[in-house]
């Protein structure tokens, strides 16, 4: 093999590669130049400024349905006025997530109060007291005690004929904590904004168990329980999808919420196949994703946007299709990047 020819070195401009710069961190004025900085750096940080520049993309398209998904316990962790800010910027037109972030946000947004976990305190000592530990936070039983007892006064009354779905439950607690008007809240600004929110897991949280219980109330009053249906959140969130060609989805986390938002499109495209009927083709062009997962353990959390394109739940890139995902801690990474993309917004509104 002959060796190289120093002559002939690309000097990487001659290749169109971008060139990266020192990060200033004194020179940067604002968050936002401070995350456009980042993304001429390396490793996460790239990520990040790049997630930040997909994002914009995402939300200055005005022909775009944004879709949020959430797990993790980002309500616990005080993350939760952050999705607030979002939905009453404009920024979201439908939330999946997990219950039990609907129940430590319904906490939140009811003003109760959670509480930082010292290490001394046994769990032991912690389940006497009453302090549910998640990681280093403490939700009181107390509070979800009080939960339980909101939930219940949401749906006293309704007509024996009820169906019951997560997207009913979590609009019939919005309008509530709306009605109340004390607090800010996912719930509540999701309801005063028409933004449905879906749960589809719904039983695997606190609100869940709220549900069974009431129904167990109800028989022992010689009521009839209500029915809980999950294939209506399906057929209401494949009914904001269709009408739109253009979608984006924002993920924090992973699980059951990520993988429910996005085969909405292999949904309609089976659909169509195996029924017959008239449905329209509808997969996520921008995506973005805050998850510490990787990939090669398997799990659907650190599957690659591209990976799902072989699914038909996104256009690929070679389509016009734009991902960013950053491995990072999304109560790290996601306040950055709100913030970033805020000031953008409102610097050229």
């Amino acid at each position: 093999m002959d060796a190289r020819d120093k002559n002939q070195y690309g000097r990487g401009h001659d290749d169109g590669l971008e060139p990266l710069a020192p990060l200033d961190v004194a020179g940067a004025s604002s968050v936002d130049a401070l995350v456009r900085a980042m993304s001429r750096t390396a490793f996460g940080g790239r990520s990040l400024g790049e997630a930040a520049d997909t994002y914009e993309a995402m939300l200055r398209d005005p022909d775009c349905f944004r879709v949020v998904t959430l797990s993790g316990a980002m309500t616990i962790a005080k993350q939760g006025l952050m999705l607030c800010e979002m939905i009453e910027r404009g920024w979201v037109q439908a939330i999946v997530t997990t219950g039990a972030l609907m129940t430590h946000g319904l906490s939140e947004g009811a003003g109760m109060v959670h509480f930082k976990h010292r290490r001394s305190m046994k769990d032991e000592t912690l389940y006497d007291k009453g302090y549910n530990r998640v990681y280093d936070t403490i939700e009181l039983e107390q509070n979800l005690d009080d939960v339980e007892q909101l939930l219940q006064s949401c749906l006293d009354g309704l007509p024996a004929d009820t169906i019951l779905s997560s997207r009913f439950v979590c609009e019939r607690i919005g309008r509530r904590l709306s009605e109340q008007g004390e607090h800010r809240g996912i719930l509540r600004s999701a309801y005063e904004h028409q933004v449905p929110v879906f749960v589809p897991a719904f039983t695997d949280s606190e609100l869940g168990l709220d549900v069974a219980i009431f129904n167990h109330l109800r028989v022992a009053k010689g009521l009839a329980p209500y029915p809980f249906d999950p294939f209506q959140d399906l057929e209401a969130f494949a009914d904001c999808v269709r009408p739109h060609e253009t979608l984006g989805i924002f993920t924090i986390g992973g699980g059951v919420p990520r993988n429910w938002a996005q085969q909405v499109a292999p949904y309609l495209e089976v659909l169509a196949n195996r029924t017959g009927r008239n449905e329209p083709v509808r997969r996520y062009k921008y995506a973005v994703r805050i998850c510490p997962e990787p990939d090669h353990w398997g799990g659907l959390s650190g599957c690659s946007y591209t990976e799902g394109v072989s699914w038909g739940k996104f256009v690929p890139e070679s389509e016009g299709g734009r991902f960013a995902e950053v491995f990072a801690d999304a109560t790290i990474a996601w306040p950055l990047m709100v913030r970033a993309v805020l000031e953008r917004m409102e610097a050229h509104a």
